[in-house]
């Protein structure tokens, strides 16, 4: 091949200079605007991903997960490479049964003897209360969990409420949801990660008054894909960590 010398030579080849800022996949995602856009993850917001969950979710050679999303979706990075990279076991849904009824998937998680599950409170709603004395894990997020559902699942296991977006390798903050009243926060940010409630000018507002929540850290991506302007209006230089970028959740 051209370029192939195998000498130190000008045209010697020579291996790319690989770095954790690589890109790693493009999820595309329409947000609010409604217009799909692609969104660059980097090789650092995928491992600080992984890193998260097997930490927080205690993932390991005994682990099942059941992946029930598409691909497509940004959240399924976080059922496939955590479990993966744990040793453990990860469950693809049939064909045909990502839209199983509430009974076919139950049984379905029965039978595969899940330990941990990720879906939204409305999907969740929708399970017949059956005994899984494997599944250890729920994850939750999307929207908030209702009191009664809470109230019926966590009984014996792990409930989270989980927050992110795709800018920012989907998982950002965790809180371990109780099965009391009220309505679960997002929860404190995760390893790596940090949160900042701003102002119009970038400054912390005070407890209790609102503000625009902006991302930084180690999963934060690369921007979008082919689309500059769009990257320099949502990620902005971080006032507070000189170099570093933060982005606008809107």
């Amino acid at each position: 091949e051209a370029g192939r010398t195998g000498g130190d030579g000008p045209d010697a080849w020579r291996p790319p200079r690989l770095s954790p800022a690589n890109a790693a996949y493009v999820i595309h995602t329409s947000g609010s605007t409604g217009t799909p856009k692609g969104v660059v993850t980097s090789h650092r917001g995928l491992a600080n991903l992984v890193a998260v969950h097997i930490d927080r979710y205690a993932l390991g050679t005994g682990s099942r997960v059941l992946q029930l999303l598409s691909p497509g979706f940004d959240v399924s990075m976080a059922d496939i490479w955590p479990v993966l990279c744990a040793g453990g076991r990860l469950v693809l849904a049939p064909p045909g049964r990502l839209h199983a009824t509430g009974e076919e998937l139950v049984g379905l998680m029965r039978d595969r003897r899940i330990t941990r599950v990720a879906m939204t409170p409305t999907l969740l709603a929708q399970l017949p209360p059956e005994d899984l004395p494997d599944l250890r894990t729920l994850v939750l997020g999307g929207e908030p969990a209702p009191e009664d559902v809470r109230r019926r699942w966590s009984a014996g296991r792990e409930m989270y409420n989980e927050y992110g977006v795709t800018e920012a390798t989907v998982t950002s903050t965790l809180y371990r949801t109780p099965d009391g009243p009220g309505t679960p926060p997002i929860g404190r940010p995760v390893g790596n990660t940090r949160a900042y409630v701003l102002d119009g000018f970038l400054q912390p507002v005070p407890p209790g008054t609102a503000g625009e929540l902006y991302l930084a850290g180690a999963g934060l991506a690369r921007g979008y894909l082919g689309r500059a302007r769009l990257t320099a209006e949502r990620f902005v230089a971080c006032p507070f960590a000189p170099g570093e970028r933060m982005y606008r959740t809107g």
